[in-house]
């Protein structure tokens, strides 16, 4: 039934007011997908300075130095797990369980709230 109101002058529709399940369910979606585009975006800071390490990228470069810091900060819990006489296969290991571990952790937990 649609109408005029009689203050405004616009049309008003009889509508339920809004479901409040809907609303939690679009903003677990919006946290979810939040929580995996961090999960990425930390995922993708380690296995980019892996790449850099492993194409022998000049770490006097500034770009070079700010993903080693990054992947630093982000994968220093997990810093020499794995000690091994080559250099290549102890930054693939040490950077690339915790690009793992996050990917896991962070899709792991938003498909959980999507869920939900």
């Amino acid at each position: 039934m649609n109408s005029t109101d009689p203050l405004s002058g616009y049309p008003v529709h009889d509508q339920p007011p809004p479901d409040r399940t809907a609303r939690g369910e679009a903003t677990a979606r919006r946290t979810a997908l939040a929580l995996c585009t961090i999960a990425d975006v930390a995922a993708g800071v380690l296995v980019l300075w892996i790449l850099l390490h492993l194409l022998d990228a000049n770490e006097g470069n500034a770009f070079v130095d700010f993903v080693h810091t990054a992947a630093d900060w982000l994968s220093g819990w997990a810093q020499d797990i794995f000690t091994m006489d080559t250099e290549s296969l102890r930054v693939v290991l040490n950077y690339g369980l915790p690009a793992i571990i996050y990917l896991l952790i962070g899709h792991g937990i938003a498909a959980r709230l999507n869920r939900a």
